[in-house]
């Protein structure tokens, strides 16, 4: 049994050189991991735009689009959760690439080992600005009102947004790299989620999310373990579970490789 685990891509930045390198890296690992894959999770933020006109997706992707179609056409179930810069992903992937959209976290059992996975935006405590402006982008007239800009003025606006949240974040993440393993865990929203919901529902073995761009492996009751699947801007760090274990691995110069120390 092999179950892989990827998140944020963030295909589209920061320029077209780099986002193709990164794509054509990323297809090499789908060509890898479906040779023994069961099932595939694409853990959100594959883009780091989509937005789904009745007739216009996004330019570019080519490559990606064809191998994720080659690998659903072999009967390999392909996954991808919507994550806060996919948002707007409708129903192309599923017509057209065969792939299972989840909108909601979902709960998997595999060798007997429960597993939560969402891409994370919105879970755990505060964030309140995010959580309802999440609410305006999910609101169905906001989404016909878009429908109405030209796909190179909604396209190019919503890029310059990104960029700039993206740039703020990755100044933040880059600090908390380096003080992650110092850092008072009750504030990490993700991980605080995980442990309010473990008591709750303490049979998960494993959360998974995505979201953070930090890859790490923690545990949560001596039991269950906690884990960000990191990224592929920096990290290019996924998460295989072959029916015993879970590990983070990366990708990195194109080879897989155990990840124990995201710093």
């Amino acid at each position: 049994m092999k179950i892989y685990f990827a998140s944020d891509f963030h295909l589209g930045i920061p320029d077209h050189d780099s986002s193709l390198k990164r794509e054509k890296l990323l297809v090499s690992w789908l060509e890898m991991v479906k040779k023994d894959a069961d099932e595939i999770f694409l853990m959100g933020d594959i883009f780091d735009f989509w937005f789904e006109y009745k007739t216009v997706i996004p330019k570019g992707f080519a490559r990606l689009f064809g191998k994720i179609a080659e690998i659903t056409d072999q009967g390999i179930p392909v996954y991808l959760f919507r994550g806060n810069h996919d948002i707007w992903a409708f129903d192309y992937f599923e017509k057209e690439l065969g792939i299972s959209l989840q909108r909601e976290a979902i709960i998997r059992e595999w060798a007997g080992r429960r597993f939560f996975l969402s891409h994370g935006d919105g879970l755990g405590p505060g964030d309140n600005g995010y959580k309802f402006l999440k609410k305006v982008f999910e609101f169905k007239p906001n989404q016909w009102l878009f429908r109405w800009l030209h796909p190179d003025i909604g396209t190019r606006l919503a890029l310059y947004f990104s960029r700039i949240s993206r740039y703020a974040n990755e100044l933040r993440d880059q600090k908390e790299r380096i003080d992650f393993g110092k850092i008072d865990l009750s504030k990490e929203r993700l991980y605080v989620f995980a442990e309010t919901y473990l008591k709750s529902y303490p049979s998960i073995d494993y959360f998974i999310f995505g979201h953070r761009h930090i890859p790490v492996q923690l545990p949560l009751d001596g039991k269950s373990q906690f884990v960000n699947l990191g990224d592929w801007v920096t990290n290019y760090s996924y998460a295989v579970f072959d029916g015993e274990t879970l590990n983070l691995m990366t990708y990195q110069g194109g080879r897989p490789e155990f990840l124990h120390d995201f710093n």
